[in-house]
């Protein structure tokens, strides 16, 4: 389908759907909800639980929960906080879904440590602003650039005032590329102790997806953005018709839509699988995937283009986006990166232009672990992740 024709029925779409926001209008809370994540997903596994709120800079109210362990052993005093950042269009629920004895966080919790979950802006549990409804464009008008230096920062920094303690981090997918950025700009280096890198983005140049090349190569978010439709929401009923439409195209498969975003999983239990589908995707804005389209296209990691001399000047100091220079993480700073063979979206080769912007490491700060028959939610959900990902990973958080 040419531009044109593709211009033409999203345009036709958008008349005939209403509004971009999400499906019911609603703005989501997780205190109106019931409870949020502690409730709906974690006190039935008998695992104290917290409900914590923080407030962005820039007024965004974001959930994070904490999980500990009443048979850790450990006092709370001396439990080491780690902080779990999930990926795109995930949200807390997604290091839930497998049982307590395959899941990260209740299996650092059994290890003591003091387990901190949290959920981007524009998901259900973190739909909340101090001004802005989640139905108006102002509510979406961000990328991940200010996922990492707003939501990131404030969520670190709760934590670290919380427990008056340097925290280890874990991200997944875009949860990688949100510390990276802030470490390469020479921020958090004094509040984390570390960082894992799971399924890391980075360099996006050469992703193998065809589904995520296509709606990258044809300025689907961007053809989005400008028809205004502002909240990215999978499962709204203009997204999804859009869907149907790419779906039809040659060469791609999407009766398993995580498949054909993401490549093959290859150990994760259809239940786990259904649980995922019940809770997720969840919404983003259709900035943040411009944004990730920009490092598709460019094979470069750098801050939003606003694709104007004028507003890149006004924001940067300069007419084209800052890259984020990843060689300026510190070489002493410990990071453990595990990535697998079958990933379309952390694809081996961008992860290997990414070790070679690490390779100034010191070689015990630096743990690589590659699984070549892992996809992308793999690294996560797989029923052995807790030995091939989990246990190093503890292992490495508990040497430093």
């Amino acid at each position: 389908m040419g531009i044109t024709n593709l211009i033409s029925c999203l345009l036709l779409l958008i008349m005939f759907s209403g509004s971009s926001a999400a499906p019911d209008g609603s703005v989501h809370n997780n205190d109106e909800d019931g409870g949020g994540v502690c409730k709906s997903m974690v006190d039935n596994q008998n695992y104290p639980c917290e409900e914590h709120n923080v407030t962005t800079y820039d007024g965004y109210v974001l959930s994070l929960q904490r999980i500990s362990s009443d048979h850790a052993g450990r006092s709370p005093s001396h439990r080491q906080p780690v902080l779990l950042q999930h990926g795109l269009m995930m949200d807390a629920a997604s290091w839930l879904l497998a049982p307590p004895t395959q899941s990260l966080p209740y299996l650092l919790a059994d290890n003591g440590f003091d387990v901190w979950i949290s959920s981007s802006r524009g998901t259900e549990q973190s739909r909340r602003h101090k001004i802005l409804l989640a139905d108006s464009p102002d509510y979406w008008d961000w990328s991940w650039d200010e996922l990492a230096a707003c939501d990131l920062t404030a969520m670190v920094h709760h934590v670290q005032r919380t427990t008056s303690q340097k925290l280890h981090y874990v991200g997944h997918s875009l949860g990688t590329t949100l510390v990276m950025a802030e470490l390469s700009e020479g921020r958090l280096t004094q509040s984390l102790r570390s960082a894992a890198l799971l399924s890391p983005i980075a360099y996006l140049g050469r992703v193998t997806s065809v589904l995520v090349r296509l709606i990258a190569d044809r300025y689907l978010p961007e053809i989005l953005h400008t028809l205004g439709v502002y909240e990215l929401n999978l499962n709204s009923e203009i997204v999804s018709r859009i869907l149907t439409l790419i779906c039809d195209e040659p060469n791609i498969d999407c009766t398993n839509l995580l498949t054909a975003f993401t490549g093959p999983n290859c150990c994760v239990k259809p239940s786990v699988m259904d649980k995922f589908l019940a809770h997720e995707p969840q919404p983003t804005s259709t900035k943040n995937l411009i944004h990730l389209a920009q490092m598709i296209r460019s094979g470069k990691i750098a801050k939003y283009d606003y694709k104007s001399y004028a507003d890149n000047s006004r924001r940067y100091g300069q007419p084209t986006p800052p890259l984020y220079n990843l060689k300026n993480i510190p070489r002493d700073f410990p990071l453990f990166l595990a990535y697998g063979g079958a990933d379309q979206l952390s694809e081996v080769n961008g992860v290997r232009l990414l070790i070679k912007d690490l390779k100034r490491h010191i070689r015990d700060k630096l743990i690589i672990t590659y699984i070549p028959n892992y996809g992308h939610a793999d690294l996560v959900i797989a029923e052995n992740a807790n030995k091939l990902v989990f246990d190093p990973l503890m292992s490495f958080f508990k040497r430093h």
